[in-house]
C-alpha cells in the first residue's frame, strides 16, 4: 500500500512537473508571438517577402518591437504582411518609417526592420500602412558574387594565356636582356624633361608675350590697346576710300578720252587719222625724208669741198688749230 501511494505520489510530481513545463513553454511561444503583451497592428505591402514567415521579429532601429503576425497574398503583385507592435513603442514610430525585410545575421531567421525616417510626422496608429523599400538580399548577393566569380575565370584564364605568349615570346625576352635598353631608355627620358622644360618655358614666355599685349606694351599692344591708333586707323581708311573713288572718277575720265582718241583715229578727220590710215600721205613723207636725206649728204660733200677752196681753206685751218688748242688745254684738266 505504502509503494502504491509512493507511486502515485511521483506519477502526481511527474504530471503537474509536466504542465509546469507545458505552461512554461506556451508562455514564452506567447510572448514570443506578442500573445500575452498589449499591442497594435500595423501593415506593409511587400512584392517578395524573401521567405519571411509569421512568428519572424519586427525591430525597430534595431530593437525587437514585435512579431509578424499573419502574411497575405493580395494578388500577383502584392503580399500584404501583418504585424504586431508592442503598444510601448507607439510614440517613437513614426507614419513616415519604412519597412524593409533583412536576414538576421549571415544565415539567420528573416527579420522585418522599421527604419525610423527623418523629418516631422505623427505617431503610428493601429492599422497604418507603412511604407516600404527592398534591400540586397542573400540570394542576389550570391548570384552577384556566382557572375563575379565568373568574370574573375575568364579574367584569370586570359592573364594565364597572355602570361604564356609572354613567356613564349622570344622578341621580348630579347629586348629585355638587351644591355643597351637601359642607357637609351634613360637619353630619352632625359629628352623628354629637356622637350618638356623647353616647353614650359615657351608657355611661360607666351604668357608674359599676352600679359604684355594685355597691358599695351609693344607695337602689338599698342595697336590692340592704343585708341588714338584705331582713330588713326578709320581716318586712313577713309582716305583711302576717298583716293579709290578719286582713282574710280579718273580713271573713267582717261577711258572716255581713250574713247575720244579710238574714235578720233578711227573715224576722225585729223592729223592723226590721216597719218595712220592714208597711205598717200605716207608715201609723201617717205619722199620727203628721202629728198632731205640726199640734200644733207649733198651740202656736206658742198662744205667738205669749200674746205679745200683757197677762198675759204685759211678759216677753216684757223678753226681746227683753235680746236686743237682748246683739247690740248682740258687734257691736263681731265688728268
Amino acid at each position: 500500500m505504502a509503494t502504491k501511494s509512493f507511486s502515485n505520489i511521483k506519477l502526481g510530481a511527474f504530471v503537474l512537473a509536466a504542465l509546469a513545463f507545458l505552461i512554461l513553454l506556451l508562455y514564452m511561444i506567447g510572448k514570443n508571438r506578442n500573445l500575452f503583451g498589449n499591442t497594435f497592428t500595423v501593415k506593409a505591402r511587400f512584392h517578395n517577402v524573401q521567405g519571411l514567415t509569421p512568428g519572424n521579429n519586427v525591430r525597430y532601429a534595431g530593437i525587437q518591437v514585435g512579431t509578424v503576425k499573419e502574411i497575405t497574398i493580395l494578388d500577383d503583385g502584392q503580399i500584404e504582411v501583418e504585424l504586431l507592435i508592442e503598444k510601448k513603442m507607439k510614440p517613437y514610430i513614426r507614419k513616415n518609417a519604412s519597412a524593409a525585410i533583412a536576414t538576421d545575421g549571415l544565415m539567420g531567421n528573416k527579420v522585418l526592420n522599421i527604419v525610423p525616417v527623418q523629418g516631422q510626422a505623427d505617431p503610428i496608429e493601429p492599422g497604418d500602412l507603412l511604407a516600404t523599400q527592398s534591400l540586397p538580399n542573400l540570394d542576389n548577393m550570391v548570384n552577384t558574387l556566382s557572375g563575379t566569380n565568373n568574370d574573375l575565370a575568364v579574367i584569370a584564364a586570359e592573364l594565364k594565356s597572355a602570361l604564356l605568349r609572354i613567356n613564349n615570346s622570344a622578341a621580348l625576352w630579347d629586348l629585355l636582356n638587351d644591355s643597351s635598353l637601359s642607357p637609351n631608355l634613360s637619353a630619352s627620358m632625359a629628352n623628354i624633361r629637356s622637350a618638356t622644360a623647353k616647353a614650359n618655358t615657351m608657355v611661360n614666355d607666351l604668357d608674359e608675350l599676352v600679359l604684355d599685349v594685355k597691358s599695351g606694351k609693344g607695337s602689338l599692344g599698342a595697336i590692340l590697346t592704343d585708341t588714338s591708333f584705331a582713330e588713326n586707323l578709320n581716318t586712313a581708311i577713309i582716305g583711302i576710300k576717298q583716293v579709290a573713288g578719286q582713282a574710280d572718277t579718273l580713271a573713267k575720265e582717261l577711258s572716255l578720252v581713250t574713247r575720244g582718241i579710238k574714235h578720233d583715229i578711227n573715224e576722225g578727220n585729223g592729223a592723226v587719222n590721216a597719218l595712220l590710215k592714208d597711205s598717200a600721205i605716207v608715201k609723201s613723207i617717205n619722199v620727203s625724208l628721202s629728198n632731205i636725206e640726199k640734200s644733207t649728204q649733198n651740202f656736206n660733200e658742198v662744205m667738205e669741198g669749200m674746205k679745200h677752196s683757197f677762198l675759204v681753206r685759211g678759216y677753216f685751218r684757223k678753226l681746227e688749230k683753235k680746236k686743237a688748242r682748246e683739247e690740248s688745254l682740258r687734257k691736263p684738266e681731265t688728268n
